[in-house]
């Protein structure tokens, strides 16, 4: 039997396919394949964040079933599927199966259930184990929660992921050994809101949080590194910050978004936060790693932004100067609050694009700025890839603060980890020349350059 997937949406939805990639090979012998004409089950995980996913999703059915093999299946994971449910497959009488994204350990269950919908956003599957991927890789990602707790008013997360559940520790702790004694160098904590760990379990659980989760996990011996995504401005206290800064497993790269700059925007959008505490925590972040990486999102034409909000934002923009920003003009969507706002106080789509326009076009002058300042430095970085086309070869990694530094010249061992010197840029792409192989001892003992204090929990 032969499975093909097509994940859509954040690192979460990627996490889920793995999740039944690995149920559905180790429990019913698929295997998987890129073809979907060939597919005896084609999976669509779904993403419902952004504009229009439901017309995109009938779109994708409707073109798989014109070109699948006699007797596939097809089902509708992910958060469209908790958001639409059976209205899936009234609309579309081809899709065998609807199964939400709180309900993704459901997989091998509902194959064998004509027409099921299994989405409940309620379901607790935050004990459940899941079955080991058969190709790990250098790489992987580990869910610590489901779900979301805040009421972002933009945000339909909280409606098709249900209410915040971390997972036990002993049970991460668990499934991280097993990934690094398999090959996997570095981690991805993956929630909602991961630096809210802690907040609740399902079951009697020690008091602890998300601090104290990176300082268990870090102790895995053969670890390289530790990112996460993605953290709320609103609990990034100081101790979070400090271990952060200290702590030389977790990546000096961090994605913290914004949303808006502007403080009454992020009043309406119920983000728990302002401008000032926003960039207060920037500062504290920054006076600790100076060359820290930092991501965010934006969103633009939010429902009555002004000039003046927009002006905000723009400001935050330059006081940070983001290594990479997701920006996007505001997309109404179905069960959250602002999508009861009256049609008057919505931003015209042509001011939004050009708001948009006008973020993006400041964000590329600073990064071509950054990437001029980048030229001689020295990075370790993280090996992901490599390329021999036509007797050209080069190598690809990550360094610590998260920029992809292209090592020309080198066909490096995927997995390796090494000193590079930054040589130019093309387009704000960084290129450099290698240097050594360092020893994961010796990576873990000294970064950029910069000799770490030893780190004890």
């Amino acid at each position: 039997m032969k499975l093909f997937i097509q994940t859509l949406g954040c690192a979460m939805n990627e996490r889920d396919s793995a999740h039944m990639i690995a149920e559905l090979q180790n429990k019913l012998n698929y295997t998987l394949t890129q073809d979907s004409k060939e597919a005896d089950l084609i999976l669509i995980n779904t993403c419902s964040v952004r504009e229009k996913p439901e017309k995109k999703l009938f779109s994708e059915i409707g073109a798989f079933a014109k070109t699948k093999k006699i007797g596939a299946k097809i089902g509708i994971c992910g958060c469209t599927a908790s958001h639409l449910g059976e209205e899936i497959i009234k609309k579309a009488p081809s899709v065998d199966f609807v199964l939400g994204a709180r309900n993704v350990s459901k997989i091998t269950q509902v194959l064998e259930r004509p027409k099921a919908v299994e989405v409940d956003i309620d379901y607790d599957d935050s004990t459940y184990v899941f079955a080991s991927s058969q190709d790990m890789g250098i790489k992987a990602h580990l869910n610590i929660s489901i779900g979301c707790d805040k009421k972002c008013s933009y945000c339909i997360v909280p409606f098709t992921r249900g209410k915040e559940i971390s997972i036990p520790t002993d049970l991460l702790l668990a499934e991280a050994q097993k990934l690094v004694s398999n090959g996997v160098k570095e981690l991805l904590l993956l929630g909602q809101n991961v630096n809210n760990y802690g907040i609740r379990f399902s079951h009697s659980h020690p008091k602890t949080n998300f601090t104290q989760l990176l300082r268990e996990i870090s102790q895995i011996e053969g670890l390289y590194r530790i990112r996460f995504t993605s953290p709320h401005p609103l609990h990034m206290d100081d101790e979070f910050l400090e271990e952060f800064a200290n702590n030389p497993i977790i990546a000096k790269g961090i994605h913290i978004p914004l949303q808006s700059g502007s403080s009454r925007i992020l009043k309406m959008m119920r983000r728990g936060y302002d401008k000032q505490w926003y960039l207060d925590r920037i500062a504290k972040l920054k006076a600790l790693v100076p060359n820290v990486g930092i991501g965010t999102d934006i969103i633009v034409g939010f429902p009555t932004e002004s000039n003046e909000d927009f002006e905000d934002t723009l400001d935050v923009l330059k006081i940070v100067e983001f290594d990479t920003l997701y920006s996007f003009v505001y997309s109404p969507r179905p069960h959250t609050s602002a999508y009861e706002y009256d049609k008057s106080m919505l931003i015209p789509p042509q001011i939004a694009k050009e708001r948009l326009a006008r973020l993006q076009q400041l964000h590329k002058e600073i990064l071509n700025k950054k990437a001029q300042l980048e030229i001689g430095r020295i990075h370790q970085v993280f090996i992901e890839n490599h390329y021999d086309n036509e007797g050209q070869c080069f190598s690809e990694g990550r360094s610590s603060s998260n920029k992809l530094i292209k090592i020309l010249g080198k066909k490096c061992d995927i997995g390796s980890i090494t000193e590079v010197e930054v040589t130019h840029n093309e387009g704000g792409a960084l290129m450099g020349k290698f240097i050594r192989e360092i020893s994961l001892g010796e990576a873990l003992s000294s970064k950029n350059g910069i000799t770490l204090r030893s780190y004890n929990v």
